[in-house]
């Protein structure tokens, strides 16, 4: 494996794994400093859980980095342009986006009555997506559909546009590829202050307990920003923020419908690769 060429430096670089400098650095940083935690003679604060030893900003000696993505996807005439865009010289008159003059901000107010471990459950919301109320869960990279979901909402597969993405995340260790793709009007807060906004979604021809998946990009044209703290998504509207809220009771039943989706799959998918071997 140390004579293969180091898969850390893909591109330019051309040296074999047990050659790689950045590797080398980490495995001398890690063996041959002496942890400040394990000296009993160190002073130790409780203020924040933080020790007296760590105040100070952290050093950083390298940087990894993680390859793939969209990106991946892009012919050499989008990068060239994706290139120049990013690297511009800054304009002297800087381009808002829409709404992005209104502050967002969380405080004790957004605090529910009681927070069950921050970060673990769901951000679980009720957008309305072609004049039916839906549940999603953002997170994602990807505007994500089922089509059992187009046709609870009697949409024709003719519609679909053709997508050639695929992804990683749906179904563990196999790269997903989507049904086509669809552009569809996305509607969040009340009747008083509303946001509508047409997203594009991936349409995946498997099964979830969601109804759609709304990502990061959806977020982005949203201008929302999530809390998975207080279970909140906040977003700037025509009269003021928009809050949409959700609970622990329906994050947590949400969260043991997945699991025990995912569980069911794994059992099916274990069966039939045995009735497969048998057969075979």
């Amino acid at each position: 494996m140390l004579k293969e060429p180091c898969p850390y430096h893909k591109g330019g670089a051309n040296h074999k794994l047990e050659d790689c400098r950045m590797l080398k650095k980490n495995f001398d940083s890690l063996g041959f400093k002496k942890d400040a935690r394990d000296d009993p003679k160190k002073e130790r604060s409780g203020d924040n859980g933080n020790d007296k030893d760590y105040e100070g900003f952290p050093a950083v000696h390298d940087c990894y980095m993680i390859y793939g993505g969209p990106s991946t996807q892009l012919t050499a005439r989008q990068h060239k342009r994706e290139h120049r865009e990013v690297f511009a010289a800054r304009m002297g008159v800087p381009q808002y986006l829409s709404w992005s003059s209104t502050p967002i901000t969380f405080d004790r107010d957004d605090h529910l009555d009681k927070v069950v471990a921050p970060g673990i459950y769901p951000l679980v919301v009720d957008p309305i997506i072609v004049n039916t109320r839906l549940l999603t869960d953002g997170g994602s990279s990807l505007n994500i559909i089922y089509l059992e979901t187009l046709n609870l909402l009697g949409i024709n597969r003719a519609q679909l546009q053709p997508s050639a993405r695929g992804f990683h995340g749906v179904v563990p260790g196999k790269k997903a590829l989507p049904v086509g793709r669809i552009d569809l009007p996305v509607c969040f807060g009340t009747a008083a202050n509303f946001r509508k906004e047409t997203l594009t979604f991936e349409v995946v021809g498997l099964k979830g307990m969601y109804h759609a998946i709304i990502g990061r990009p959806g977020y982005a044209k949203f201008m929302a920003i999530p809390s998975y703290t207080y279970l909140k998504l906040k977003m700037p509207g025509p009269k003021g923020v928009i809050t949409v809220s959700s609970s622990y009771e329906n994050a947590y039943e949400c969260d043991v419908e997945c699991v025990e989706y995912a569980e069911a799959v794994e059992n099916s998918t274990e069966l039939t690769s045995k009735l497969e071997a048998l057969a075979a």
